[in-house]
């Protein structure tokens, strides 16, 4: 018997070693491949759609009310210390005991102003409130206040919004 060498010989003459032919393409099994590949994930796409749908809840409509203004918070936000109890005093209204400092309207008929009396922190006062001994916060508007004796009456004192500087 004779030897066969390890070096890819093979010990019968008739056999040669595969070689690819020049003429096979791989075209058929890349496309196959492709296929399966976008059959797959078609397949998981729609398995998570199924599993991933949650049913409709209508969110009811909320009414158009303007949100409630809480005077405190509001004081807090625009720099108001905590204010002592009111000091009543029965010294006539004069414009100058009043310094506007802040002012949030909301519409004509709601709004909160920061309103400071005779040098004491700034307090604030809802429409309607009473500001000092026969003045009552009478309307709010964006730039401006008016202080009457009463909400339906005539307007005793206007209070400017200050100019700010370099604005």
């Amino acid at each position: 018997m004779s030897k066969v060498s390890s070096f890819a010989h093979s010990a019968f003459p008739s056999e040669t070693n595969p070689v690819r032919s020049a003429g096979r393409k791989p075209w058929p099994a890349v496309l196959a491949g492709l296929l399966w590949l976008a059959a797959g994930l078609s397949a998981g796409y729609w398995v998570l759609q199924a599993l991933g749908r949650a049913p409709v809840t209508p969110v009811p409509a909320s009414a158009s009310a303007p949100p409630e203004v809480d005077a405190v918070l509001l004081a807090r936000a625009l720099g108001a210390l905590p204010a002592a109890a009111p000091v009543l005093e029965a010294a006539p209204a004069a414009a100058s005991r009043y310094t506007l400092q802040g002012v949030v309207a909301v519409g004509t008929s709601r709004g909160v102003a920061l309103i400071a009396v005779d040098g004491q922190p700034a307090r604030p006062f809802r429409l309607g409130a009473e500001v000092t001994e026969g003045l009552v916060l009478q309307a709010v508007s964006a730039q401006q206040v008016r202080l009457g004796s009463a909400i339906g009456g005539p307007a005793a004192i206007t209070l400017e919004m200050p100019i700010k500087p370099g604005g």
